[in-house]
């Protein structure tokens, strides 16, 4: 058994004397864990840093073994963030979220090109909420999208300000009337498009979509949110 893929590193952790486990997002084979034979030395341990863009190939016997990974580094991503804490911050959120939110060997190809497209675009303004709306869709490709386009009672599509805790619908400031305390905020970016106004409403954003990955992705899984991306929110709190 073997194929060829290009893909994002995740996660990687020693193995045996010289080796590495990796997890990477594959764009046609999802999250896939491989071998890396002499991975730690000093020559292979750069290729396989969290967030960096490979092209690998795995071989196995058996479908179902965990196989052995051979990589090339296509753009190494992490370390043009290395001088940016915050960045960096972003960067080991969305691996360590994708990581643990993913089902193995399941292609995600949508995820897949919008975290190489979060990836593209850090060093520049936006970079943040682009990775809330890489939160969004990841959401969307686990079957728990948001609807934040009308809202739920009117069908209004303006003055979209709240999100029902239940549906993941909006709501618009008219309808939420006496509601509204039990609604989640939304802010204005995220229905309209744009970039955020505010830390505030990226810290809204931030907690939305948070919220919902709590819920739908992994309380049923009785896990946490990944600390990385607590860290992530702490740092832009800085």
């Amino acid at each position: 058994m073997d194929w060829s893929d290009e893909a994002i590193v995740l996660s990687a952790r020693p193995h045996g004397e010289s080796g590495l486990v990796v997890s990477l997002l594959t764009r046609e084979h999802g999250r896939h864990a491989g071998f890396v034979p002499g991975g730690i030395s000093r020559r292979a341990r750069p290729v396989w840093q969290s967030g960096n863009l490979v092209e690998v190939a795995w071989r196995a016997r058996l479908s179902e073994q965990l196989g052995n990974y051979t990589g090339e580094l296509r753009q190494a991503y992490a370390a043009q963030v290395l001088d940016n804490a915050v960045e960096l911050s972003g960067l080991a959120a969305g691996c360590a979220l994708i990581d643990a939110a993913l089902p193995e060997r399941e292609p995600h190809p949508p995820i897949f090109d919008g975290f190489r497209a979060f990836l593209g675009v850090l060093g520049h303004p936006g970079w943040a909420a682009i990775y809330v709306r890489l939160e969004l869709g990841l959401l969307q490709e686990l079957g728990f999208g948001l609807d934040l386009e009308k809202c739920a009672a009117t069908g209004a599509t303006e003055d979209l300000a709240y999100v029902s805790p239940r549906t993941g619908r909006a709501v618009s400031r008219a309808a939420a009337g006496p509601y509204k305390e039990k609604l989640l905020p939304l802010p204005g970016f995220l229905s309209t498009g744009g970039l955020p106004d505010d830390d505030e409403a990226l810290r809204q954003g931030l907690e939305l979509t948070g919220y919902f990955l709590e819920r739908h992705v992994f309380w049923p899984q009785n896990k946490p949110l990944p600390p990385a991306r607590s860290r992530f929110m702490e740092s832009l709190q800085r």
